[in-house]
């Protein structure tokens, strides 16, 4: 009589039948969790040690291969990409993998907690894990690939707690939709629901840094002056930020290879703002106007219906004397709409993402834009307030703050304070702090709506002066902060 040997080095010492040792306490520990506690050892001995641990490795190699996994995710050295393109059955595994489960009664799944572990183990090395030395655009593009594959095991489109760009498609068929699979309309897998306001402030912020001391590593200049190097970049907020620091710096290829990334951003972002903005309604319905009669308008249950009346049962046809055409005019006031934006280091992520949402106002009907960034010294952006891209360029990242002159380009404006917002996007941390809260104090009392703005980002971290904050929320006017479509409802909310 034979016995099965089979042992699994991360779950005791072998004996015959798979039990456990004898020794070793009836209700011990479930191999399930030694095994996943392997994994997870092995994680984080890699995490803060690039040197492989002979043990872990050779548990977690043996764990892997027991549960039907490929050895290739526990290589470091291989892209989420590369393992889903040999397998493309784990698409689907990972979307969703790190997602909140809803609970459900009845005993846990121990062994699919080993298969998740392995799986997360692998994409959060591949992002957390990110060496030293010179980065090139092919490892750049690799870890955003991989990230875009970590955004999507927390239910989330990829680029979606970086940087705002929303299901935005990865290059290549990457992160943005895999090898085998794509995300689903909601961004998640198995049904499992991301909760936005937890996830952005507490992982995007990472994501952003380590992608920021990736792009710092990076020789820049001579990557934007091969086009074919540059053309491997994937545009990020971290890369644009990098860019618009040193446009002035760069001359020829090199500069064309940034204007091109810029644009290219600049146009992801707006396609996913602008769905958000046109969801709106924008006015009541006016039906002193009489309907064009094109054929777009026609209301055709209303025709015929108000036509019943001549359907002839022998020939069964209806006749029509009379169309009906739907109402497509609405009333709307027109609407004045003022952006002032800080353009230091600190706000750059809100600066791109708040111009870029003004020229989307400023393509709808009856709303005025005026676009005012500053430092120390302001600048009316209005006459390209319609282009972000030409508006960034003209931006100057970096120096102090003086929101003093900002607002004494910005207090002209307001001719119908009744109808007309003003957007003040800033970290508030001024120089002449009481003359400036007091002349915003004056714009509130004058009964135009003022909205402050701390930072409107998909991953930054916004720090706001506490003096300023305080003295908002007493005004009613409370800062607004975190994901962009907080400042998308409150503009649609008193311009539509």
């Amino acid at each position: 009589m034979t016995h099965d040997t089979h042992h699994d080095p991360a779950a005791g010492p072998a004996v015959p039948d798979g039990t456990t040792s004898p020794g070793a306490p009836a209700d011990g520990p479930d191999p399930h969790d030694n095994r996943r506690q392997a994994l997870y050892w092995r994680l984080l001995a890699r995490l803060f040690d690039p040197e492989e641990q002979a043990a872990l490795e050779s548990a977690s190699l043996a764990v892997v291969e027991d549960i039907g996994l490929p050895s290739a995710l526990l290589d470091p050295g291989a892209s989420v990409d590369s393992v889903v393109q040999r397998h493309p059955e784990l698409a689907d595994e990972f979307d969703g993998l790190m997602a909140p489960e809803p609970e459900e009664d009845g005993a846990r799944d121990r062994a699919a907690e080993v298969r998740r572990a392995a799986l997360a183990s692998k994409v959060l090395l591949n992002v957390f894990a990110t060496g030293s030395g010179t980065v090139s655009a092919e490892q750049l593009a690799r870890w955003q690939s991989d990230a875009g594959w970590l955004e999507r095991a927390f239910g989330c489109r990829p680029g979606e707690l970086r940087g705002g760009r929303g299901a935005a498609p990865a290059p290549n068929g990457g992160a943005g939709g895999g090898a085998g699979g794509g995300v689903s309309p909601t961004g998640t897998g198995g049904g499992r629901v991301p909760d936005l306001n937890r996830l952005i402030p507490a992982i995007g912020p990472e994501l952003g840094a380590i992608e920021a001391g990736l792009v710092k590593r990076m020789h820049l200049r001579e990557v934007l002056a091969d086009s074919r190097l540059a053309a491997r970049l994937t545009p990020s907020m971290s890369l644009i930020e990098q860019l618009l620091r040193d446009k002035d710096n760069l001359s020829g290829v090199a500069l064309a290879n940034a204007k091109s990334l810029i644009r290219r951003y600049v146009d992801e972002v707006a396609e996913v703002l602008r769905t958000q903005v046109e969801k709106a309604t924008v006015g009541d319905l006016d039906r002193s106007v009489p309907p064009k009669r094109v054929f777009r308008n026609l209301d055709l249950d209303r025709t015929l219906w108000k036509n019943l009346t001549n359907w002839s049962p022998e020939e069964e046809r209806l006749y029509v004397d009379r169309l009906y055409y739907r109402h497509t005019s609405r009333k709307t006031t027109p609407q004045r709409l003022i952006v002032v934006v800080d353009q230091s280091g600190s706000m750059v992520d809100s600066m791109v993402n708040c111009t870029i949402l003004a020229s989307i106002f400023a393509g709808l009907p009856k709303v005025d834009v005026h676009l005012i960034a500053y430092d120390t010294q302001a600048l009316d952006l209005t006459p390209w307030a319609s282009d972000p891209f030409e508006t960034l360029l003209r931006t100057k990242l970096g120096g102090g703050t003086d929101g003093t002159v900002a607002m004494a380009l910005a207090q002209p404006k307001i001719a119908e304070p009744r109808n007309t917002v003003v957007v003040w996007i800033s970290d508030f941390y001024e120089w002449r702090t009481d003359e400036l809260f007091d002349s915003m104090a004056a714009i509130h009392r004058s009964g135009a709506k003022f909205i402050p703005v701390g930072s409107v980002t998909s991953s930054g971290r916004g720090s706001v002066n506490p003096w300023f904050r305080e003295r908002f929320k007493d005004l009613g006017t409370p800062v607004i902060s975190g994901h962009i479509k907080k400042l998308v409802h409150e503009l649609k909310t008193f311009l539509t």
